[in-house]
């Protein structure tokens, strides 16, 4: 195991078996979005404000706990950290899977997102030290471009779980994370940990964790309290506090969330922000297609499944490509192009789709220029942020990416229930995509912000040229 040859027979099983903990995590968001009208019909009083928080809570732990999850893993060894989160994510798919009320599943939920904010930033830690420097840049667009194959295959396990009943959208995952469990310890590689310091700062993570769902609670909520009502205006304050509470902590703190060495680099902190504006595209993109097929078409889960799949597929073939440019145009011009993309393929939507609107032609070429857009953001905001970091802070410097990403999820997702409406509207619908369209162009004006390819080839050189060779 203490090999770092690439193509020496542990470090390949390594890699699979890191692959497939990478991929349980991101199967289950796109599963759980095809299960949403599935929730509804076992709890019929629960409103999709309600549902969306099956989605939400999840999210906002995940975001939150990220990166004192990726300190926590470069602290006590990589190794130990994805197993010990394979093993918590994958009891608490047990306890979802069983869950007999809404509140229980929501509560699971959260443990869920606790153990897949363990595992995530410590799996690529684990492949990024596994692998000599000139072969990194691979293995980051690698890594990102799984969540592209589980938008893909997700929907459509979905479906199929789906058929005897949504715990099994749960109980799937109790195979793959209890071999992960069996034989990570003797497969994995065991890297000397980075990160003597002191415990990262939970404390910190706790505050934020309010502060993003009590947030959340007020854009899905405010439509029908009111923008301005009592309720809403004691939500917006508890915003807020606990936001202040967070910025003040992380100023002070020793081992902060986000360390301030990071938001002073312009490529780490533009990457940051075009993630968390992208995060609400996508995810209230991935939700408004499933409810779309689902409640508008009536289809069934596994129709659903399978009709989105073909604008996911694109994602991990563009990200190829996507690579091939990265050092001769940049970073900056591959993620204008790509939300140029995103947006007109929600604006195709706007202007075609009705409750009689044929998929081929009206749901298709808005699906495909939608996962063209993520093909070119996604995997090319994380290389480029990644790329820059030192291997001390692998772990941590990518939970900080993923969380700023997880955050816009949450927002996107209370976006869409709050604009989609109650009963839900076509209008509602139109609505929603106008505003996911605005934050997509929004990311494509932060990325002109991006240093030109000149001052950031020597970080993204490795990732074309490995992609290339």
């Amino acid at each position: 195991m203490g090999s770092t040859d690439p193509d020496h027979p542990p470090r390949a099983l390594a890699a699979v078996l890191v692959s497939a903990g990478v991929v349980l995590v991101n199967l289950d968001l796109f599963i759980v979005n095809v299960a949403m009208p599935s929730f509804g019909e076992t709890w019929r009083d629960a409103s999709l404000a309600d549902l969306s928080w099956v989605l939400n809570a999840y999210t906002v732990v995940f975001a939150a706990l990220l990166v004192p999850a990726g300190r926590l893993s470069d602290r006590i060894g990589h190794r130990r950290a994805f197993v010990g989160g394979i093993a918590l994510f994958t009891l608490a798919s047990a306890l979802c899977a069983a869950a007999p009320t809404l509140a229980v599943l929501v509560v699971a939920r959260l443990v869920q997102a606790a153990g897949a904010a363990v595992l995530m930033p410590a799996s690529l830690g684990l492949l990024l030290t596994s692998y000599p420097p000139e072969r990194r840049g691979t293995v980051i667009r690698a890594w990102a471009a799984i969540g592209g194959v589980a938008a893909a295959l997700g929907p459509v396990l979905g479906g199929l779980l789906l058929e005897p009943g949504w715990r099994w959208v749960f109980l799937i995952n109790l195979p793959i994370g209890l071999l992960t469990v069996a034989f990570g310890p003797r497969l994995l590689p065991d890297p000397t940990p980075t990160d003597r310091g002191p415990l990262p700062d939970l404390l910190g993570a706790a505050l934020l964790s309010l502060a993003i769902g009590a947030l959340s609670l007020g854009v899905v909520q405010a439509p029908d309290w009111g923008w301005v009502s009592g309720r809403s205006s004691i939500v917006w304050a508890v915003t807020l506090v606990f936001g202040a509470g967070f910025l003040v902590r992380n100023a002070r703190h020793p081992r902060p969330v986000v360390e301030g060495a990071l938001l002073r680099n312009r490529t780490y902190a533009v990457s940051g922000i075009a993630n968390t504006l992208f995060g609400i595209a996508f995810a209230g993109m991935l939700i408004s297609a499933t409810m779309w097929m689902q409640t508008v078409w009536g289809w069934s889960a596994l129709r659903t499944g399978f009709g989105t799949v073909p604008g996911p597929l694109c994602v991990p073939f563009v990200a190829i490509l996507a690579g091939r440019y990265a050092v001769r145009f940049g970073p900056g011009p591959l993620v204008v192009f790509g939300g140029l993309s995103f947006s007109t393929g929600l604006g195709w939507w706007i202007v075609r789709l009705e409750p009689h609107a044929d998929y081929v032609v009206d749901y298709l070429p808005g699906a495909i220029l939608g996962g063209v857009g993520v093909g070119l953001i996604l995997p090319t905001l994380i290389a480029t942020a990644t790329g820059a970091l030192t291997p001390d802070r692998f772990a941590t410097g990518s939970g900080v990416i993923t969380m700023l990403r997880q955050v816009g999820s949450a927002l996107g997702v209370a976006v869409f229930v709050a604009a989609v409406g109650a009963p839900a509207t076509l209008a509602g619908y139109d609505r929603s995509w106008y505003i996911l369209g605005s934050a997509t162009l929004l990311t494509a004006v932060a990325a002109l912000f991006l240093p030109r390819p000149a001052r950031t080839a020597p970080a993204a050189a490795p990732v074309a040229s490995a992609v290339v060779g």
